[in-house]
């Protein structure tokens, strides 16, 4: 069966997330404009830096700081590689965080889809306060897709 552009771009995200290091979490994203993959991102150790599943997770506060998220690294690959993100959508295996948030506010990003939810309010009322839909991507057991809009 032929998986519509949601489901397509989220696959793709969970993908991508099988290239993440840190074992806490396979985290992937996809940011997209007019149907079309722009960058990808998984979470992992920044460039030239040793991989949590090498070392081990630098943890503070129940959180690993040797990891970079998957938002982030996809709005930095199109940083690199001078990739405007401005009108794209996101596409993600996990509900960003209040950091990748304001970096997505920041990058352009006009929606965002998650099939997973991370509870953070804060990051959930930034992305409304910016007007930036958020959506989340809900397969039920027949295998199609449902959307749930959680933001404007």
């Amino acid at each position: 069966m032929r998986p519509d552009w949601d489901e397509y771009f989220l696959q793709i995200a969970r993908q991508v997330a099988s290239r993440a290091t840190c074992p806490r979490a396979s985290v992937g994203a996809v940011i997209v404009l007019n149907r079309r993959i722009l960058t990808t991102g998984y979470n992992g150790a920044p460039a030239g830096t040793q991989h949590c599943s090498d070392v081990g997770c630098l943890m503070v506060n129940d959180h690993c700081l040797r990891t970079t998220h998957a938002e982030a690294n996809a709005i930095v690959q199109g940083a690199l590689h001078g990739i405007a993100l401005q009108g794209s959508a996101l596409y993600t295996t996990h509900q960003p965080c209040i950091g990748c948030t304001k970096l997505l506010i920041s990058a352009g990003i006009v929606r965002v889809f998650y099939e997973r939810p991370y509870t953070d309010t804060l990051a959930a009322m930034l992305l409304a306060e910016a007007g930036i839909a958020s959506t989340r991507l809900v397969a039920p057991d027949a295998g199609e897709m449902l959307s749930i809009e959680v933001g404007p």
